[in-house]
């Protein structure tokens, strides 16, 4: 079972990719004078220990009454050495939020899903940067902070580096409308401690190895997300228009990964601890900027409704897979196995063939319902595919020598560039066709 490898593999392709991003610089995107909004998230990491581990008993109080001195948090390398980190059962795991409207309209619904849909998207804890924000950084934890009320800035957790940099655009990637910044943290103890989710968030601790394949994980259960294509590319008050749209083109097609619905018990509740810790927070100015949470301490952390799909894409997939992206080992990079081998440390021989994902840039764009839009997008694609082969030949060799290239960017631009020559050809061809038509008919009635 795949819960008795994550001590022998998953563990230790978590450390090295934590120590990857904390050594590695990320590519930074500078914001253009035309936009220069930005947005930041927090990707937590924890180790749950298994439930029959047995921890120490906790230190005394001195024979004077007096308190012993505060252990200092552990290290990065000394984290991974700890017994309950590494013990049988361990098991890693990443947080991800679902959020609801609060006008009752479920936010968390995916686009095109359907009424009937029990469908719901995930994505990580952050928001847009605010006017006094000290860096990304700071917006990372002052979001996280005021959306589940967790205190980044304790000592029970550090903050390990930033993924690159991603352009957030619309109109088919013709508009930019912010920088996303992706931050990494991990959680330090076995604990959790007591979050207050605003209303309408639901939070979903997720095990690393639902995202692995087999034999290091359970396996990516892949689907797709069904997105009306006239909502991106037809204005939102023109019915006419969106219709025609929606006629000529059809649905996108966007790759996602099945996400279970907080299958694991949540920490149980402790108010008088969210309350002491939110004056103590609110008092001594740690929380960044003004808290804009509610005072309800109602813990909202839930399991998800029956039967509902969680699902896992678009910009919080890109991010997920850019994470688990820097657990291959340095010779997955360098040798064979190309861009999609993402082999454990300690593989045996025979798991060497094993990829364990798909690469990020090409596992976020989408298809469309219609196969001859996918094919005149392939036909006008050379210039996205050499980008893909490039960023192919920078993970092979590690990426040292381009880290100025925006890769993410680049992918972004030349493929929705054919896409939206795709999309002209498509039309006019339907056009000609429909005009074709009336033509024929009305030749044959006026021979009748």
């Amino acid at each position: 079972m795949a819960a008795n490898k994550e001590p022998s593999s998953i563990v230790p392709l978590l450390s090295r990719a934590l120590h990857r991003i904390r050594s590695t610089p990320p590519r930074i995107i500078a914001s253009p004078a035309t936009q220069p909004r930005r947005a930041a998230v927090a990707i937590i990491l924890r180790v749950s220990p298994p439930p029959t581990h047995v921890f120490p008993p906790a230190p005394q109080p001195m024979a004077d009454g007096g308190s012993p001195a505060n252990v200092p948090p552990p290290s990065l390398t000394e984290f991974f050495q700890l017994d309950w980190v590494n013990a049988p059962g361990a098991r890693p795991e990443i947080l991800f939020l679902r959020r609801e409207r609060p006008d009752g309209q479920d936010g968390g619904r995916m686009s095109g899903s359907g009424p009937n849909s029990r469908e719901a998207h995930v994505a990580f804890p952050g928001g847009k940067t605010e006017e006094g924000d000290e860096g990304g950084l700071y917006t990372a934890m002052r979001q996280t902070w005021e959306e589940i009320g967790l205190d980044l800035a304790e000592s029970s957790y550090t903050p390990i580096g930033q993924l690159d940099d991603r352009e957030i655009t619309t109109s088919l990637g013709k508009r930019l409308l912010m920088i996303l910044s992706p931050f990494v943290f991990l959680q330090l103890t076995p604990q959790t401690t007591a979050v207050d989710p605003s209303p309408g968030t639901t939070l979903h601790w997720v095990p690393l190895s639902v995202l692995l394949p087999r034999p290091v994980g359970d396996g990516p259960r892949w689907s797709s997300v069904s997105v009306d294509a006239s909502s991106r590319l037809a204005p939102r008050h023109s019915t006419v228009l969106r219709l025609l749209v929606r006629l000529l083109v059809g649905s996108m097609k966007f790759p996602a990964i099945l996400i279970p619905a907080s299958p694991y018990p949540a920490p149980s509740l402790d108010e008088k601890a969210i309350d002491e810790k939110r004056a103590h927070v609110e008092a001594a100015g740690a929380a960044p900027g003004p808290l804009k949470r509610e005072h309800s301490l109602q813990f909202r952390v839930r399991r998800g409704q029956d039967g509902e799909t969680l699902k896992l894409w678009g910009l919080s997939l890109g991010m997920t897979l850019d994470l688990l992206a820097h657990m291959a080992p340095p010779e997955a990079r360098r040798g064979t196995g190309g861009s999609t081998a993402l082999l454990p440390p300690d593989a045996e021989a025979e798991l060497l063939r094993v990829p364990v994902m798909a690469p990020s840039l090409a596992s976020v764009f989408p298809r469309f319902g219609y196969p001859d839009v996918n094919f005149w997008i392939w036909v006008f694609g050379k210039r996205y595919r050499a980008v893909i082969r490039g960023w192919e030949a920078s993970v092979r060799a590690g990426g040292t020598n381009d880290r100025r290239i925006n890769w993410t960017g680049s992918a972004l631009t030349t493929f929705y560039a054919a896409v939206r020559k795709a999309l002209v050809v498509v039309i006019v061809v339907r056009a000609i066709f429909v005009l074709l038509g009336l033509l024929l008919g009305g030749w044959l009635l006026f021979l009748r």
